[in-house]
């Protein structure tokens, strides 16, 4: 993120259209500079702590519109229940069903 060098106000990404350049542009006192790098944002999507293929929301147990079970004893804590939903984990493998276990102290996930 970048700042005013004169106002201190956040500077937002503009195109130079007769340059074809990135600038970046305060919107408080027109301040322009031209920008460092060509990449505005970027989203890095990581694998989690236990491998998973597929990113998986930390808040996903309040998701009311996912069904739930207690058939799946969570390894972790020992709790029952959890979560579920079916994804595509790549080009060459099958859908997988995931879990993540319901208990707010444990947020354990595992696929089968």
């Amino acid at each position: 993120m970048n700042f005013c060098c004169e106002c201190a106000n956040m500077l937002y990404p503009k195109e130079n259209k007769e340059e074809k350049k990135l600038m970046f542009a305060c919107r408080n006192c027109d301040h322009e500079q031209a920008a460092d790098d060509n990449c505005v944002y970027r989203n890095e999507l990581l694998r989690t702590a236990n491998n998973l293929a597929v990113p998986i929301m930390h808040d996903v147990t309040a998701d009311p519109t996912l069904p739930r079970t207690v058939s799946n004893k969570c390894a972790k804590c020992g709790g029952r229940e959890s979560v579920y939903f079916q994804a595509h984990t790549g080009r060459d493998e099958a859908m997988a069903l995931y879990y993540v276990c319901c208990n707010s102290n444990c947020d354990h996930r595992w696929r089968e």
